[in-house]
C-alpha cells in the first residue's frame, strides 16, 4: 500500500490532461507533474486518496526522448508553463490525444482531430503581461509571477511567453520604482502602492498601453515616471492607473484614470482593427487568434446570404471576422463593457450588418427569436470554460440553423455539450488550436451540421 512521505522508482505509462505522467503501483494511479510517458522515474508520494495518488519528481532515471532542456529560470516555480520539459511537437501529439480522448469517452465512439493548428513560433507570443508586485520576506521589493499555488513573487527579470518589448519595459518600471524608494503594496499589512504592472502590446501595431494597479490615489513621483517612461519608449500611446484597494484576488478594481494619452490602443486580426482599452478583453495571442477564428469562419461555409448568432461574443471577434461574409449578424454577451467594444470595433470597421445585444446568452437568445421571430443559418458559440447554457443549447435545437461552429477552451465542457446537440446534429470535423504554447491549454474548434 503506498504511503505518503514514501519514495518508489515507478514507470510512467501515460500522460494526464494537465501533461502529467501517470504511473501504477498495486493498481494505484499516481499522478506526477514533470514525469513524461516512457520515463522511469523516482518518486515522492505526496497525497493518497483512496481512488488515485499525486507524486513529485524526485530523480528522473530513464529520460524520454522528448524531454528538454529547461530553458526558463522560473518554470518550475511558477507552474505555468507545465509542459516546458517537453519538446513542443509532443506537447501537440498530448494536446490531440487528450481531445480526443475526452471527447470520445463522453459520445461513446472514436472521435479523430482533423487539424492540429500549431505555433510557428511558441515563445515570446502574449500580449499582455501581467506582474504583481510587492514585498519577499526580507523587505526587499520583488516583481514577476507567482509561485505556484501560493502568493509569493518570483523576482523576473525574463519570461519566455512574454512580448520582449513588454517585458523590457517592466523591468524599467520596477528599476525606477526601487531607485525611487516608491512603497509597493505589501499584502499582509495591506499598505503601499502599486500592487500589479499590466503592460498590453498590439503585435501588428506595435503600441504599448501601461496599466498600473494601485492601492492609492497618488503614486510617488507619478509625474516623473511617466516622463521617464514615454522618453525611453515611444511605442508607449497611453498609461492608465487603476485603483484597487480592497484586500481581494481580483486584479483590476472599478476606477481607472488616465495619465497619459487617449486611454486605448489598437491592434489588427487580418484586415480588421480593434480597440483596446485597460478593461477589455481581447485575446493573449493574436496570431493564433487569426487562425483560430480563420478556421471557425472556414468550418461555417459562409455565402454572404447568411444570418449568423454570435453567442458569447464578447468583443465581437468572430463575428467582425466574418462579417464580410454574411448578411446578418446578431452577438450576445454577458459582459456590458465587452458589448460597448464590440459596437465600437464594429464602427471602426465600418460593419453595418451587425447589432449587439448583452445579457446571459440563455435569456437573451430566447427573447430575441420571439420578439423578432429570427431565424439563424449559422450559430458561433464560444463560451467560457463552464460551457453552454443548457437552455442557450435547447433555443438552438428549436431554431436549428444548419450549421453551429463551436470554439471551446475546455474538451469537458465542449464534449458534454456536444452530446446534447447530437440529438440533431452531426459532428462533421474537429480541430485544435494552440493557443498556450507549454501549458496544458488548448483551444478545439468542432464544426456542427443539422443532421
Amino acid at each position: 500500500m503506498l504511503k505518503k512521505n514514501e519514495e518508489y522508482i515507478v514507470d510512467i505509462i501515460d500522460c494526464g490532461f494537465q501533461g502529467e505522467g501517470i504511473a501504477k503501483l498495486d493498481d494505484m494511479p499516481i499522478f506526477i507533474p514533470n514525469a513524461i510517458k516512457g520515463e522511469k522515474v523516482r518518486v515522492k508520494i505526496l497525497k493518497v486518496l483512496s481512488s488515485h495518488a499525486f507524486g513529485k519528481t524526485m530523480e528522473v532515471i530513464k529520460k524520454s526522448e522528448h524531454r528538454k532542456n529547461e530553458d526558463c529560470e522560473t518554470a518550475k516555480m511558477c507552474g505555468g508553463c507545465t509542459l516546458r520539459h517537453i519538446d513542443y511537437d509532443f506537447t501537440m501529439k498530448m494536446k490531440k490525444v487528450a481531445v480526443e480522448n475526452t471527447i470520445s469517452k463522453v459520445l461513446g465512439r472514436k472521435i479523430a482531430v482533423d487539424e492540429v493548428i500549431k505555433m510557428e513560433n511558441p515563445f515570446n507570443y502574449r500580449n499582455k503581461l501581467q506582474y504583481p508586485i510587492g514585498v519577499n520576506s526580507d523587505g526587499k521589493t520583488v516583481m514577476g509571477v507567482y509561485a505556484s499555488r501560493s502568493h509569493n513573487i518570483i523576482n523576473t527579470k525574463e519570461c519566455k511567453i512574454q512580448d520582449k518589448l513588454s517585458q523590457e519595459i517592466a523591468n524599467s518600471i520596477y528599476d525606477f520604482i526601487v531607485e525611487n524608494k516608491i512603497e509597493v503594496y505589501n499584502e499582509k499589512s495591506l499598505s503601499g502602492s502599486i500592487r500589479h504592472i499590466i503592460i498590453r502590446i498590439g503585435k501588428k501595431t506595435n503600441e504599448i498601453m501601461i496599466t498600473l494597479v494601485t492601492n492609492t490615489e497618488k503614486i510617488k513621483n507619478e509625474k516623473e515616471l511617466v516622463e521617464y517612461l514615454i522618453s525611453k519608449y515611444p511605442e508607449i500611446k497611453t498609461i492608465a492607473k487603476n485603483i484597487n484597494n480592497k484586500n481581494t484576488n481580483v486584479i483590476l478594481g472599478n476606477k481607472t484614470e488616465i495619465i497619459y494619452g487617449d486611454g486605448y490602443i489598437y491592434d489588427v486580426l487580418e484586415n480588421k482593427k480593434f480597440k483596446i482599452s485597460p478593461l477589455s478583453f481581447y485575446q493573449v495571442n493574436p496570431i493564433q487568434t487569426e487562425k483560430l477564428y480563420s478556421k471557425a469562419v472556414e468550418y461555417a461555409d459562409l455565402t454572404g446570404k447568411e444570418t449568423v448568432f454570435d453567442l458569447y461574443c464578447g468583443i465581437g471577434t468572430i463575428g467582425i471576422f466574418a462579417s464580410d461574409n454574411v448578411k446578418k449578424i446578431y452577438g450576445i454577451e454577458t459582459i456590458p463593457e465587452a458589448i460597448e467594444d464590440a459596437k465600437e470595433n464594429a464602427k471602426i470597421n465600418e460593419i453595418e450588418n451587425s447589432e449587439f445585444f448583452v445579457g446571459d446568452v440563455e435569456k437573451v437568445l430566447p427573447e430575441l427569436i420571439k420578439q423578432r421571430k429570427l431565424s439563424a443559418d449559422v450559430a458561433f458559440i464560444d463560451p467560457p470554460r463552464k460551457g453552454c447554457d443548457k437552455i442557450a443549447l435547447d433555443t438552438l435545437l428549436q431554431v436549428m440553423p444548419n450549421k453551429i461552429v463551436y470554439v471551446s477552451c475546455n474538451p469537458a465542457t465542449l464534449a458534454r455539450d456536444l452530446k446534447i446537440l447530437e440529438e440533431k446534429y452531426e459532428l462533421k470535423k474537429l480541430a485544435i488550436c494552440d493557443m498556450f504554447a507549454f501549458t496544458s491549454h488548448v483551444e478545439s474548434i468542432a464544426g456542427l451540421k443539422l443532421k
